[in-house]
This record gives C-alpha cells, structure tokens and sequence, in this order.
C-alpha cells in the first residue's frame, strides 16, 4: 500500500471504481506503467510479465497494453511499486494527488492516471472527473469537428451550387445547339432521302434496260454460237476432206480412185458371191434349162416369202455383214446406253468394243465405232481392239454427224450398215444409200 502525505496508509484503498476506466485515462496508465516497468528487476514483475521485460517501453504498450492494465488493477504490490517509480519521476504531481489538491494546469486525464496507480484518497472521483472531463473534451473536440465539417459541407454546396447552375447554364446552351444541329441534320435526312428515292428509281429504270439490253445480247450470242457451230462442222468435213485428199495423194492415188477401186472390188466380191449363191456351173446354160418348168427341190415364191426375216431378227444383221465389202458402222452411246446405261461410259465403251472386236473376227467385216466427243470428260487413253475402228467427234461436232460424214465418204454401191436408234440418223444415212439397223438387233446379235 501507499502511504498518502495527508492521512494514514491505504486512506482510497477502499475506494472502488463503479464503471470501466474510461479509454482516454486506461491510455495513460498503460504509459505510466511502461515507463516504470524498466526500473524493475525480473523477480519484481508478475509471472505474465516477466516475458516483456526487454521490451521496450514503445513495444511494451503495443504487445503488453493489455497484460499490463490487468496486473495493475489486480496485483497490489506491483501497482505499489508501479507508482514508487511514478514518485520518483513526477514527485510534485504525486504530492499534490497526496494533498488532494491537483494542479489546475495539469491535464485531467494524467491527473486520473497518476491517481488510479497511487490510490490516494478520492483517487475514484478523480478519475471520475477525469473520464467526464475527456468525455466533454471529446464532445468538444467532436462538436468543433462537427461545424468544421458542417462549414466545410456548406463551402462545397455552395460551389456544387455554383458548378451545378453554371453546368447546367452549359447544358442548355449545348441542348440547343444540339436542337439547331438536329433541326439541321433532319433537313439534310430528308434531302438526302429524297435524293436516295430518286436513285433508286433511276437505278430500276437502270436494271430494266440492262435485263433488256442483256437479253437481246444473249440471243445475238445464241446466233453467233449456232452459226460458230454450223460453220465448224463445215469446216471440220473441209478439213476431214482436205485431210483425206492429202493422204490419198500421199499414197499415189486420188480419192476418186480410191473409192472406184474399192467399188470394183465390192462388185468383184458380189459377182463372185453371187456365183457361189447361185452355184453356177463353169459351163454354159444348156438349151434346155431355158424351158420354164418345176424341178424338185426348187423353191417357189411361197418357199421365198416363208424364209423372210423380221426386222429384229439378228439374222438380218449376219446376212448385211456377209455381203462383199461391208461396212458397220456403230453409233457407241446410242448401243451402250439402250444395252446397259447402268455402268459407267469407260466400262460401256470397254464392253462395247471387245464384243465389236469379236463380231469382226466372226465376219470378217469393216467395223467403226464412233462415239461422242461431248461426253468425255478428259481426252480418252484407249488401245483400240483388233479389227474395230475407235473414233470420237471433234469438239463442236456430233456422233450424229460424222457418222453421217463416215457414209458420204463411201462410194455408191458399197454395203454400209448403221446400228443407231436414233431416226434422224437412220433417215439421214438411208438417204445416202446405207442400211440402218436397231440398236437392240446388233445388241442381240453380239449377245
């Protein structure tokens, strides 16, 4: 305990503080008892402080503000010792706390500090009046912080005030601005609206007359490809003629020679045939072989007209191809596609050709096979086979007409057979003197 100047030891002992130590005063105790922790030996601190003893004062209110707050309040004799040090360093606050009559002048929140650590008697109102006293302070200090604030909020107001009324002075100068700017821009809209209207019309009346001008061009185009067509199939049989010519003068001859030798020997082949046909003997008729009379086992006109053949009869095709000197002649696509359209064009000229090929081995006969040039895709890479004729129209012309070239090429009285089941070409080459048969009889005869 502490003994006071003005009465016997332990005088405020009893005294007992009825409310929490205000922060400001507890502050000050934690200080006070920072301050005279260093003065004190190890042995003289409480076990929970004895850890902060190297602290120093600074990290001593940091770490132990708590710790230290707690031992004062509730060890005695370390609060005694606490407060001999405070003697020693403020001895005349410590006399006037004995004397009960603290310095005016001293600040009321050291004055509650330095008499919660000593005790002295009524330390529990001076540290009461301290707390009021902070309290007021606080509320002063509050208050004074308050108008600041308060005239400082008035002094931004006002210049929002001013900043709002000249903003907004702005704003309506800019609105019609922007009001004499849209007036402006809603005329030229509509000027230039009208103006779009007017394009538009000049540009439909502009596609009118393009569709017009584009449809007279392409039927001057259709003409001039009609007339380019016809023009090259007349120069493609000029120059099939001139071809031929050069390669018959080539070779010595004219083709005028050419197609009499190659009639002579048909008419040659024929008499010779028809020698056999008949079975000529090698003498002479006999006088009495003139007189007109039945013999057995020579046939009447009804034996004849019993032995005729149907046009479809492949039969037909075997006794065309028998005669001297024949010439087959066999639209490609229209067979292939009548037979079997199913497979593709290559395996349809493959399966073609190999059965003309055997055809002209069985006959004997001369056999061209002419396809479309049209239908290929690429230039065709095709050996043809033995004994058969592989041609493919020139660009521009068609199957059609060079088979009907392949005929006029032919001299009258050579035996030349179409297989075509196109009509225009079987009038076309019977007009020329060749025979045309279905495509369906030669597919018969070659299956």
């Amino acid at each position: 305990m502490v003994e006071t100047a003005g009465g016997g030891p332990g005088d405020g002992a009893a005294e007992v503080l009825d409310r929490p130590l205000p922060e400001g005063v507890r502050k000050r105790v934690v200080q006070i008892v920072s301050d005279g922790f260093g003065g004190l030996t190890v042995a003289e601190l409480p076990a929970q402080l004895r850890q902060y003893a190297r602290f120093t004062p600074n990290r001593r209110v940091k770490f132990a503000g708590n710790a230290m707050a707690a031992a004062v309040e509730s060890d005695a004799l370390f609060r005694q010792r606490i407060g001999e040090r405070f003697r020693e360093t403020h001895p005349e606050l410590a006399g006037a706390l004995d004397t009960g009559a603290p310095p005016p002048a001293a600040d009321p929140l050291d004055v509650a500090a330095a008499a919660y650590v000593l005790r002295p008697t009524g330390w529990v109102k001076l540290v009461a009046a301290a707390g009021e006293e902070a309290l007021r302070a606080d509320a002063e200090r509050a208050d004074e912080e308050s108008r600041a604030e308060l005239e400082r909020l008035r002094e931004q107001l006002a210049e929002a005030r001013g900043q709002t009324k000249a903003e907004t002075e702005r704003l309506r100068a800019e609105l019609e601005s922007a009001k004499k700017e849209a007036d402006s821009m809603h005329r030229k809209l509509r000027a230039a609206l009208s103006d779009v209207k007017r394009g538009e019309a000049a540009l439909r009346k502009l596609h009118t007359e393009m569709e017009t001008v584009r449809g007279e061009s392409h039927a001057q185009v259709s003409a001039a490809e009609s007339e380019t067509r016809r023009l090259k199939a007349r120069l493609g049989e000029a120059e099939a003629a001139l071809e031929a010519t050069r390669r018959a003068a080539r070779e010595g001859r004219s083709v005028g020679d050419m197609r009499v030798r190659l009639l002579l020997d048909t008419v040659l082949d024929a008499a010779q045939g028809l020698r056999r046909e008949l079975a000529l003997p090698p003498i002479s008729v006999r006088p009495a072989e003139t007189v007109d009379a039945v013999e057995p086992g020579r046939m009447t006109p009804k034996d004849i007209a019993a032995r005729a053949l149907s046009e479809n009869d492949p039969a037909i095709l075997d006794q065309l191809l028998a005669l001297p000197q024949a010439h087959l002649v066999v639209d490609g696509y229209n067979v292939t596609k009548t037979g079997y359209p199913q497979m593709p064009l290559e395996k349809q000229r493959l399966r073609l050709l190999g059965q003309l090929s055997q055809l002209a081995a069985q006959t004997g006969a001369e056999v061209t096979c002419v396809f479309d040039g049209a239908e290929l895709a690429a230039p065709v890479l095709l050996a043809p086979p033995r004994g058969v004729r592989v041609l493919f129209s020139k660009p521009g012309v068609t199957a059609d007409e060079l088979i009907r070239q392949l005929v006029r090429a032919e001299p009258p009285g050579r035996p030349v057979i179409v297989a075509s089941t196109d009509r225009e070409v079987a009038d076309g080459i019977a007009k020329a003197g060749a025979r045309p048969v279905a495509s369906a009889v030669l597919l018969k005869r070659l299956s």
